[in-house]
């Protein structure tokens, strides 16, 4: 059971409710992670700010990549269990791929670089070498694309600390971080 109560749409604050109905009009649903975080309006329009301004740069199996990768790196299990179906259903990433993510690896090349970049921001905090930085560059990135792949990071550090925080309770098919990808 979550630690931090999930309220329904009707109970979340006045200020929160249009932007869970633009949730649920994009998704069909409104995950538990988004009625959690609408407990703060301000926290749920930034959350959700970020995620529709990323939604605009690397494709999308390359930020459901990243996503599992930095899931796996802060154990957070609704992220890897959402991640993983959003991975499958929508990116549709296949389930070998999907565990060599979690281990911040790809068997494409150039998306290897990105979600080994990516693991290895979200395990240094940041601090990356100039050689890891120098091997997301000679896979074709750019600058900006490097910038885009940590703001990436940034905003699954954000999903993955709110939902272990909150224990939050697990709305999709259930992955665990601690049963090995």
């Amino acid at each position: 059971m979550s630690r931090i109560a999930v309220p329904a749409r009707e109970d979340a604050p006045e200020a929160s409710r249009p932007l869970l109905d633009a949730v649920e009009k994009q998704l069909g649903v409104v995950p538990n992670l988004f009625r959690l975080v609408a407990l703060s309006p301000a926290a749920l329009q930034g959350m959700l700010g970020l995620s529709g301004a990323l939604a605009r740069t690397l494709d999308v199996k390359t930020r459901e990549r990243i996503a599992l990768a930095v899931a796996q790196v802060n154990g957070c299990d609704y992220c890897l269990s959402a991640h993983t179906y959003l991975g499958l259903n929508l990116a549709k990433i296949d389930a070998a791929e999907i565990a060599l993510n979690r281990r911040g690896a790809s068997s494409d090349p150039k998306a290897h670089a990105a979600v080994r970049f990516a693991a290895t921001v979200a395990e240094t905090r940041g601090m990356v070498t100039d050689t890891d930085l120098q091997a997301v560059r000679l896979a074709g990135f750019t600058d900006a694309q490097i910038i885009e792949i940590v703001a990436l990071v940034a905003e699954n550090v954000l999903t993955n600390f709110v939902n272990n925080v909150a224990a939050t309770d697990i709305d999709f098919p259930v992955v665990r971080a601690a049963i090995a990808a």
